[in-house]
């Protein structure tokens, strides 16, 4: 039993000394996390900051602080606030193993949050539903509800593995360290990450013929239409590469995209022809 009690007061330990690193934001009634980036910035989950005006953050001490949207990236699941106060900030941690142990904090208006459980998956990286390059693929089995979201999950050590956030079904994924501070300097200097942008709106097209993404719509002024693409196209390949439907060509859509010729393979009127597209920067609205 003295094992277990040490392994149980050690954990306390970690999630005491992460206390003053964290704060929590109002989501719906309820709470969500947050913790210091650095220099007075906090990250916390991109959704659950629904305004960009300024919110208010309760911070380690109980103290309440007003945080202005410095920046959001919905392709990585991270948005940069500003408070100008700065606090303890975490170290990053070495790569992380399945198996290996982590602890998930959080806080509330009133109080720390803490869970713990493992790693159970660590690949390579991958990208977003929206086409954000995330630099690892990070699960965990570790208990925890809405609140903990946008708290950092800590190695054993107390270093940052990254921010957990839920997938789809409510699967607990972790943002690595090393892209919150790529997204997040980005976004400190220009208050957003450019997306590909190719201003076309499209539909899926599943026939036993083609599959692809149908045009539906084009912005006047977007690449596609300044390209020759037109209304009806349907898109089949990029850069030579199958497109199955509208989600697989927005995830070519990502921010390295932006600048670059790709070739389109479309099907207009039966016939299949090649557009070179220069994908665009998304508006940002």
């Amino acid at each position: 039993m003295t094992d277990l009690a040490e392994f149980s007061n050690a954990l306390a330990d970690l999630a005491e000394k992460a206390g003053p690193a964290l704060a929590s934001l109002p989501f719906h009634g309820r709470t969500r996390s947050a913790f210091h980036w650095k220099d007075g910035f906090y990250v916390a989950a991109e959704s659950a900051v629904e305004t960009d005006e300024t919110i208010e953050l309760t911070l380690a001490d109980g103290s309440k602080a007003g945080a202005e949207v410095a920046g959001r990236d919905p392709s990585s699941g991270i948005v940069l606030l500003k408070t100008g106060k700065p606090a303890a900030s975490f170290a990053n941690a070495a790569p992380v193993r399945p198996g290996n142990v982590v602890l998930v904090a959080g806080q509330t208006d009133t109080s720390p949050l803490a869970s713990f459980g493992s790693v159970n998956e660590a690949g390579p990286s991958w990208r977003s539903m929206r086409g954000g390059l995330i630099d690892r693929r990070l699960g965990l089995a570790v208990p925890v509800d809405g609140r903990f979201e946008g708290g950092p999950a800590l190695d054993a050590e107390g270093k940052l593995v990254g921010m957990m956030l839920f997938g789809p079904r409510r699967r607990v994924l972790v943002i690595p360290a090393e892209t919150i501070d790529r997204v997040a300097a980005v976004l400190r200097e220009k208050g957003h990450v450019a997306r590909g942008y190719l201003g076309a709106g499209l539909h899926p097209v599943r026939h036993a013929s083609v599959q692809g993404a149908m045009v539906m719509s084009l912005d006047e002024s977007g690449p596609a239409q300044a390209a020759g693409i037109q209304l009806g196209d349907i898109v089949t390949a990029w850069n030579g590469e199958a497109v199955r439907g509208p989600r697989g060509l927005v995830e070519k859509l990502s921010p390295d995209s932006v600048g670059t010729e790709v070739t389109l393979t479309i099907r207009r009127g039966g016939a299949e022809q090649t557009i070179a597209v220069t994908i665009g920067a998304r508006p940002v609205r």
